[in-house]
């Protein structure tokens, strides 16, 4: 279906809390358009475009959809038989789905895409920040708000599109790339890839997307990626030749990351002062090793978005690198039962590194319940491992055992996982709340 979005005045999003579709929110609200959506749950997201001028729902429901909506752009976490999605092709209207509303926003545009199975949200950040600071005016979509922005989205007025572009169901198909930075390639989404192998083949076709003069940029001494790139026609940059940078967020994986970014930065020709300075001065995004306080008796608290245990295991590195003396207690909240069941060792390996886990029930997202996996079943075999570790299914109880054993300053607090843990660090640090159960 051909649409322009020029001409469209009144869009509704379906899902819109997500992190991808609300950028896209944001960026039609900017542009004067009429927003609505509608989502599970009320989130930070939602409530910053509310005060935008989005109207938004509670709930699906084929009510939620305005009149006069021209446009449907829906998350692809929502299944075929969404009553929204039905509403939607009932009226005929015109139905998007937010990686092919990037397809459109890309096609036009000197596309970066960010790719990668880890460390892409916080690459994107670090190439929007050298061309901000360079004065390029790119428009940006990232997967986390930018601390300096306080945005997911960032509009800009010349060519430059810098976007994170998600495997998850081959959705970075959609773009339209003249660069594509290749971070890295894991075992990931298991519940729609078959292995390693179908992951590839996925980067592998996003690759040869690239035109003649376009540009990958990776590492292609890591065996997970030369297959994937070893007949593109297009420019291959090895981003590991470029020097480490000094930096003000932690870990040896953002070293990488801004080894990337710099590798595009020079592609598109800011200078090596610039760009270095720009990656001096990057504070980070939200939820990527953020601080968010200290507990009234000295403990640190920080949240981390990681929920692969690749990403665990770098966040505790980091974590263990910064604070060599503390006491780690890390509140994991695993992300999919599909994921939890499949890594289930390696959560365990990523794990080993805390002196306490504690473990929310697991966020089941888009999925179905599935009563063969639990918390309760990765804290037994963190248990069998020597590795203090306890499953809560009440907030308050956790809660209070951490206030009462962990709030000194000793101990440094992380609360880990891509649902909505971070929830978790903020009741600790407030010193009155309402009493909530997950």
């Amino acid at each position: 279906m051909s649409v322009d979005l020029k001409n469209i005045s009144a869009a509704h999003f379906i899902g819109i809390g997500g992190i991808g579709v609300s950028s896209v929110a944001r960026m039609f609200l900017l542009q004067g358009k009429q927003v609505s959506g509608s989502d599970l749950s009320v989130s930070k997201i939602t409530t910053e475009l509310e005060k935008l001028g989005a109207r938004i729902s509670q709930g699906h429901g084929a009510k939620n959809i305005p009149e006069n909506t021209e446009l449907i752009v829906y998350t692809i976490a929502i299944s075929n038989n969404n009553s929204e999605f039905l509403e939607a092709k009932k009226r005929g209207l015109p139905v998007l789905s937010y990686p092919e509303l990037l397809g459109l926003i890309s096609k036009d545009k000197y596309t970066i895409a960010v790719s990668g199975t880890h460390g892409k949200t916080t690459t994107t950040a670090m190439i929007a920040k050298i061309l901000l600071d360079a004065q390029l005016d790119p428009t940006v979509i990232v997967g986390s708000f930018l601390l300096d922005e306080k945005s997911n989205f960032i509009a800009g007025n010349s060519d430059y599109f810098i976007v994170e572009a998600c495997e998850y169901k081959r959705s970075f198909l959609n773009i339209h790339p003249k660069i594509i930075v290749i971070t890295n390639i894991d075992n990931d989404h298991l519940d729609y890839y078959k292995d390693i192998n179908d992951i590839q083949s996925a980067f592998r076709e996003f690759v040869q997307k690239l035109p003649k003069d376009g540009t990958v940029v990776c590492n292609p001494a890591d065996p997970l990626i030369y297959p994937v790139i070893e007949h593109t026609k297009a420019k291959i940059v090895d981003y590991t030749s470029y020097p480490k940078a000094e930096l003000s967020v932690p870990g040896a994986h953002n070293l990488l990351n801004a080894q990337a970014a710099q590798a595009v930065g020079d592609i598109i020709g800011v200078t090596k002062d610039k760009t270095l300075l720009a990656l001096s001065e990057f504070k980070g995004t939200w939820r990527r090793f953020e601080y968010k306080g200290e507990m009234q008796n000295g403990a640190l608290v920080y949240d981390d978005y990681g929920h692969h245990p690749t990403e665990i295991s770098a966040t505790l590195s980091a974590a263990r690198a910064m604070f060599p003396n503390k006491k780690l207690v890390v509140i994991f909240q695993p992300h999919l039962y599909s994921r939890t069941k499949i890594l289930l060792p390696q959560f365990v390996e990523s794990l080993r590194v805390a002196d306490e886990v504690f473990l929310a029930p697991i966020y089941a997202a888009r999925e179905k319940f599935d009563p063969a996996i639990s918390s309760n079943t990765l804290a037994k075999l963190l248990s069998d491992e020597n590795i203090p570790a306890a499953a809560f299914t009440d907030q308050n109880l956790m809660v209070q055992r951490i206030k009462k054993e962990f709030s000194d300053k000793n101990s440094l607090i992380l609360t880990i996982g891509a649902g909505d843990i971070y929830k978790i660090g903020e009741l600790l640090l407030s010193a009155t709340r309402e009493e909530k159960t997950f």
